[in-house]
């Protein structure tokens, strides 16, 4: 077995499932030490089950609610206790609705939208770029979506959050880049057999808009592992001279 990453310590934000789940396991598989974080203790334990049964390294799992800033650095603060070192942090968490067009969400309900999308990874990196500044190094890699490139009908407030996601690592890539840590970001279309997927597929609406989009992924649709094996180069030397760039991986559905 491969095992570029041996010693090195990962964090994975939204790694209970999809490309979270994949990307911890492919680091595990790589040799890394992994703290798995998430709400759900239930589906902690079971993605921890995941990677050790793929890679015979079973990582840590702690509970958070990213959202929260005061949670986010205790999580930080454990899983810097956990591994020592945080040598790369992957964001990969997402709505919890499906798209829907602006004139059928509730005014009352767009803050909590917009917010559960833009503040996880932002919380995550806030809280664990003090480290790697100090130890200068370190790779971010957050997880957006092409809705942040291309304007939507259904992703008003999902693009607007995954647009932030953008700007602000991006911005914050030039920050730090002095210091040796890299940020990066995967901005995916359509995902294939992903939670997410489920959750568009669940409405009319959404499951009609992304059928025709994925008619238009002639090279496929993506899978967890595109995504996965993206955020594993981006972390790794080859990638080192890599730093506030988005990358799409969506089978062909758009350039942008």
């Amino acid at each position: 077995m491969s095992t570029p990453f041996a010693g090195s310590g990962v964090v994975v934000l939204g790694g209970t499932g999809g490309v979270g789940l994949e990307t911890a396991a492919r680091f595990a598989e790589s040799g890394a030490r992994v703290v798995i974080l998430g709400r759900n203790e239930e589906r902690g334990a079971t993605a921890c089950d995941t990677v050790e049964q793929r890679s015979g390294n079973r990582p840590h799992f702690v509970r958070v609610d990213a959202t929260d800033p005061a949670d986010a650095r205790r999580a930080a603060e454990a899983s810097l206790n956990i591994l020592r070192a945080v040598d790369v942090l992957v964001s990969a968490t997402g709505p919890s609705e499906p798209p829907r067009l602006l004139h059928t969400i509730p005014m009352e309900n767009i803050h909590d939208r917009i917010n559960e999308v833009m503040l996880p990874p932002l919380h995550m990196m806030h809280a664990l770029l003090p480290s790697m500044r100090e130890r200068r190094n370190g790779s971010i890699i957050n997880v957006a979506s092409d809705a942040a490139k291309l304007a939507t009908p259904g992703e008003t407030c999902i693009g607007a959050a995954m647009a932030a996601i953008v700007m602000f690592s991006k911005a914050a890539a030039l920050e730090v880049k002095r210091e040796g840590v890299r940020i990066n970001l995967l901005t995916p279309s359509l995902i294939a057999g992903t939670p997410g997927a489920d959750l568009i597929a669940g409405e009319e609406f959404s499951a009609r808009m992304f059928e025709k989009a994925a008619a238009l992924a002639h090279l496929g649709v993506a899978e967890a592992e595109d995504l996965a094996a993206m955020a594993v180069y981006l972390a790794s030397p080859a990638a080192r001279r890599i730093t506030g760039q988005a990358i799409s991986i969506n089978g062909g559905i758009s350039v942008a």
